[in-house]
C-alpha cells in the first residue's frame, strides 16, 4: 500500500470553528394524554417525562455519569431548565437513563 493512502483525510475540528445550533428552539406541539387510564399510570408517564428533560440537561451541561448526578446535581438542572425540583424517586430514573443510554 502505497504511503500517501496511509494519510489521514482533513477534518472539520469544532476547537477551531464553533458549532452553529438551530436557534431559537421551538418545542413539539402538546397533544392532551389518553383518557380512561389509572391514576398511577399518569404519574408515571409524566415521571418519565420529567426524567428525560433532566438526563437530556444533565449531558447538555456536561455531566455524563451517573455516579456525577448527585439529588443535588439534578434539583439544580431542574432550577436551570425551570421544572419542579424532582423527588427523589426522579433523580433515581434519571439516574437510572443515564446509565442504561451507554
Amino acid at each position: 500500500m502505497p504511503a500517501a493512502a496511509l494519510k489521514p483525510l482533513p477534518t472539520q475540528s469544532t476547537a477551531r470553528r464553533g458549532v452553529v445550533l438551530d436557534l431559537p428552539y421551538a418545542p413539539v406541539e402538546k397533544r392532551p394524554l389518553p383518557p380512561g387510564r389509572p391514576r398511577d399510570w399518569y404519574v408515571t408517564h409524566n415521571r418519565r417525562l420529567k426524567a428525560m428533560r433532566l438526563a437530556i440537561a444533565l449531558l447538555d451541561s456536561g455531566v455524563y455519569m451517573p455516579n456525577q448526578a448527585r439529588n443535588e446535581t439534578i434539583r439544580s438542572a431542574a432550577d436551570l431548565i425551570g421544572v419542579h425540583p424532582p423527588s427523589d424517586t426522579t433523580c433515581h430514573m434519571v439516574r437510572a437513563l443515564m446509565r442504561y443510554s451507554r
